[in-house]
């Protein structure tokens, strides 16, 4: 990482201490900056639930990339992460097989957020040129001053002003809402007919997983789906996404017993039908929502992360994506100098909006694959045909899932080499 001269600090501003906020905090600060970050909800270090999605995170070569620029990789990976090197399928009749990831010794890491996230902000923390905000709600903003107006928690208004400000804020940014105020700004967003509710399987009477570690689990049913992530304790998190109207239909235990029993027969004694209906109807069912928009910067300002490119989570790259934002931008410092921002978030732009456009894209094409396709024979033949040309020609026929997962090619590239491969095979 290229730290700049002491004498040239520039100011920014970070707004957002998420995954990607906390991150991005870190590589600014270590090239020197003083780094200002601010965040809506208290620090979730210090709460004993922290609001919001909870969807366990599948840690891939990508984020992996980031975390290893600014020395973290092996704290998050090593010390925390589970390894899962297949799909376990499960059948109605409760049955299982295996699709691996990659070739052998290719895995997947299961983390958890909350964990990733304060190992982030403590590595922040520990840096002198980083401040934190917590409680700061972002009401306005000029993008191209560079100012910006928060109010406290005691309703206080607070003014600030930064050489850039970086919109790490999430899918409901409030500087991207800046963002929409200005002229040939173009945003688009989707809800996908298909809404999640997390439930949990419990450890063991030993304390054991109950199911085999090694897999990212999933219950395919055509238009619905199941799947599980392990937990560091031994406990799996499980998310069911179904049509909104599928969880409306289900207003009784007996009716969620039911649709279990038919559906997913062998995750009932996994749960326990007591926690079961406990879970299920103790949270409302959550959207999910694909935002696409362009350009990611305007003035002073950028927008990193799930604020400039939000998916819905079937490809497993939100958090990989994002953190691939902070090294592309990273890289593009290194080039073209932290001094030269006129020229650096234009290129930025350029370079990473049609690779944040193609992952989203592949995110809901994802979806239909892990709901439906795995149980198709010509999914499963074409899956092996991919697999068996990736071990005789490793740099020749690289598959998608693995380009996507297992390698820093480009996002759009990836569709590109597949739409190939699928001409090769036609011909």
């Amino acid at each position: 990482m290229t730290s700049q001269d002491p004498q040239k600090k520039l100011k920014i501003a970070v707004v957002g201490g998420g995954l990607v906020g906390s991150l991005q905090a870190c590589y600014m600060a270590k090239r020197g900056h003083q780094v200002e970050l601010y965040e809506l909800r208290d620090d979730i270090r210090t709460m004993e639930h922290v609001p919001g999605k909870s969807i366990n995170l599948a840690m891939s070569i990508r984020g992996r990339s980031a975390l290893r620029e600014v020395g973290l990789e092996d704290e998050i990976i090593k010390n925390h992460g589970l390894p899962m090197e297949a799909r376990m399928i499960h059948r109605l009749d409760g049955s299982t097989y295996q699709i691996p990831y990659g070739k052998k010794g290719q895995c997947i890491y299961s983390v958890g957020r909350r964990f990733v996230n304060e190992v982030l902000l403590n590595a922040a923390e520990k840096l002198p040129n980083v401040s934190f905000n917590f409680s700061h709600k972002l009401v306005n903003s000029d993008l191209d001053k560079g100012t910006m107006t928060f109010t406290n928690k005691s309703g206080e208004l607070v003014e600030a002003q930064a050489d850039l400000i970086l919109g790490t804020d999430g899918a409901y940014s409030a500087v991207r809402k800046q963002f929409m105020k200005r002229p040939r700004f173009n945003y688009q967003q989707e809800y996908i007919p298909c809404y999640y509710l997390e439930l949990c399987i419990p450890p063991t009477a030993s304390g054991n997983f109950a199911m085999n570690p090694k897999c990212l689990h999933i219950w395919p049913r055509g238009s619905f789906m199941m799947i599980a992530l392990p937990n560091q304790d031994a406990s799996w998190t499980v998310t069911l996404f179904m049509p909104h109207d599928k969880f409306e239909a289900l207003t009784t235990p007996e009716e969620l017993l039911a649709f279990f029993k038919t559906h997913y027969p062998d995750a009932i004694p996994l749960i326990g039908k007591d926690r079961l209906v406990k879970d299920f109807f103790a949270i409302k069912p959550s959207g999910l929502i694909s935002v696409k928009c362009y350009p990611h910067h305007a003035g002073k300002a950028l927008l990193l992360g799930d604020a400039a490119h939000a998916m819905v989570p079937f490809y497993g790259q939100g958090m990989n994506c994002g953190f691939e934002d902070c090294l592309v931008l990273n890289e593009f410092l290194n080039q073209l100098g932290d001094h030269n921002l006129e020229k650096v978030l234009p290129a930025y732009t350029e370079h990473r909006h049609v690779d944040a456009h193609a992952i989203c894209d592949l995110a809901l094409y994802n979806f239909i694959e892990m709901r439906d396709l795995v149980n198709r024979f010509s999914f499963l033949a074409r899956k092996r045909f991919d697999n068996t040309m990736h071990w005789l020609f490793p740099n020749w026929w690289v598959p998608l899932y693995t380009s996507v997962t297992f390698s820093r090619m480009r996002y759009h590239l990836c569709i590109e080499n597949k739409k190939w491969q699928d001409r090769v095979r036609q011909n």
